[in-house]
């Protein structure tokens, strides 16, 4: 897991998107804007790095936890209005730089099922 950056926040609200070197760092990719207080963050965290340890899948996960970026109010916005979702953890998925699903909490298991599945059927 690696944190995102202010700057790849401020690409996110400009564009709408974020950037390829995250969305396109691999065939693998979830994003997940978060605050760390969350529960479901929290656990969701533990999940994944129990699984990283594992080597089951290559997913590569970055983390933006919003509440402790001076662009907390300006992101939760965006999020909430441009990409309609107000809740957290919020999950985007890519694969091979192309955004194909979105969802809040899912345990790690799921989250891989949907990379395996999607896999399978494109």
């Amino acid at each position: 897991m690696k944190n995102l950056t202010d700057e790849d926040a401020s690409h996110a609200i400009m564009h709408h998107e974020f950037g390829p070197k995250i969305t396109g760092i691999a065939e693998n990719v979830v994003v997940i804007p978060s605050q760390n207080w969350c529960s479901q963050w929290q656990y969701l965290s533990k999940d994944l790095e129990n699984h990283a340890k594992t080597g089951e899948a290559d997913i590569h996960v970055f983390v933006f936890l919003y509440n402790r970026s001076p662009l907390f109010q300006e992101f939760m916005n965006f999020k909430e209005t441009v990409w309609g979702n107000n809740q957290i953890p919020y999950l985007r998925f890519y694969r091979n730089g192309i955004f194909f699903f979105e969802s809040n909490f899912l345990p790690a298991e799921e989250i891989i099922r949907k990379f395996v599945f999607t896999n399978q059927a494109g």
